[in-house]
């Protein structure tokens, strides 16, 4: 199935998501996030983080710690639904894998993260589909 140019859009974003991730660039990540939206985080393991403060105060944490994994995005679907994108992926860390689900909003043309969500999952991820699949999130 072809990508729509909302989903390419919404993808792109996730991607600048998990490259900021992977280069602890908090200033990136700052821009990520909705500003004019409620937004949440649920870390592995970590209680709710709720409104933007709170979100950024975790990333913060997260990405100022020279101990914190590696990460890879792979395999990320995005389903739109109006100003609404939902983008679900995989997780590479180290030798494991989890699944994540990220939520955009559209604001002001742009899509902006208001929840992030990353847990175990019990299996690797599937194989890439070869011809003419779903477009598959890649970090350089």
């Amino acid at each position: 199935m072809r990508q729509s140019a909302e989903q390419e859009a919404v993808l792109a974003a996730n991607e600048a998501f998990y490259r900021a991730f992977a280069r602890r660039d908090l200033a990136a990540m700052d821009r990520l996030w909705a500003e004019s939206a409620e937004v949440s985080c649920l870390h592995p393991g970590w209680g709710p983080c709720h409104g933007r403060d709170a979100v950024m105060e975790s990333w913060a944490g997260i990405l100022g710690n020279a101990e914190s994994p590696n990460i890879r995005c792979l395999r990320a679907l995005a389903t739109i639904y109006g100003d609404v994108a939902v983008v679900v992926c995989y997780e590479a860390i180290e030798q494991s894998y989890l699944i994540a689900t990220n939520l955009f909003v559209r604001q002001a043309g742009a899509w902006k993260l208001v929840h992030h969500q990353a847990g175990p999952v019990a299996a690797e991820p599937p194989e890439p589909e070869t011809s003419g699949g779903a477009r598959q999130s890649r970090l350089h």
